[in-house]
């Protein structure tokens, strides 16, 4: 891919923290608040769909939604901390088997990754049956070019890890995998952008399966996919995006830091 030079946004930039605590309690916050956006958006489908973070002293275990509980009406007081070997170390609800299958197995693939989510969203879940990756249709789409995987083997509800393993291994570097015949799942530098990525691919999702059932939608260009792909598909960028999200939720619902 061309490497292109892109000034640095002028933008507020990811926070840094003065102690463990202090950064455990941000990540929670996070992800509480990318859970009730979740809800909002219609990304719930019974119980199926979860978001992890790495804890950030014991980066073997993760924070998760807790099986079987509403997106819409998770508390940071709600989620639950899973160590390595699936068992529930905070909290006294259980974990969603799938959840752990997958998202030890990215984790534990992705030193980088401090955050993955996976829901069976309408759109997403929609373009998984197609067995495509998406095309830079939009700028937006962009974000994904040459940095999305396709897992193209649907064998049932995900309960090994084994199988999770499988999946972090096609996700490779990339920011996104579609997991064909179930859904999308985004990994991040933060919570933050994890949690954009899957709502602006859900959105690309939707753009073109619109596009295509209107007629035959013209891709961008190579070269300039490449180029929008560096304005719009960096970590911080998509950190950024996150931003007025969490702020409007955290307003309207502001339970969720309890």
């Amino acid at each position: 891919m061309q490497t292109i030079s892109v000034p640095k946004p002028n933008a507020p930039q990811p926070p840094t923290f003065t102690s463990i605590q202090e950064e455990r309690l941000h990540r929670k916050q996070r992800l509480a608040a990318a859970l009730r956006l979740f809800s909002r958006y219609g990304f719930d489908e019974g119980i199926a769909g979860h978001i992890t973070a790495r804890d950030p002293e014991n980066l073997e275990h993760f924070w998760v939604n807790p099986f079987g509980m509403h997106f819409g009406l998770i508390r940071v007081s709600d989620l639950i901390l899973v160590n390595q070997e699936g068992k529930v170390i905070i909290g006294d609800r259980p974990v969603n088997r799938a959840a752990f299958a997958i998202h030890s197995q990215i984790h534990a693939a992705r030193p980088d990754v401090v955050a993955a989510a996976h829901a069976h969203s309408i759109y997403g879940k929609s373009w998984s049956s197609l067995g495509r990756l998406l095309d830079p249709l939009t700028q937006d789409a962009c974000a994904f070019y040459q940095d999305h995987s396709l897992f193209d083997d649907y064998t049932g509800v995900v309960l090994d890890p084994q199988e999770g393993q499988r999946i972090a291994q096609t996700l490779g570097k990339n920011k996104a995998i579609i997991l064909k015949n179930h859904g999308l799942l985004t990994v991040g530098h933060s919570v933050d952008e994890t949690a954009w990525w899957f709502i602006t691919m859900e959105r690309s999702c939707q753009a073109q399966l619109l596009a295509e059932a209107a007629g035959k939608p013209s891709p961008i260009k190579q070269e300039y996919a490449e180029i929008a792909h560096s304005q719009v598909g960096s970590h911080n960028l998509g950190w950024f995006s996150f931003q007025p999200l969490y702020e409007m939720i955290v307003r309207q619902e502001p339970d969720l830091l309890e």
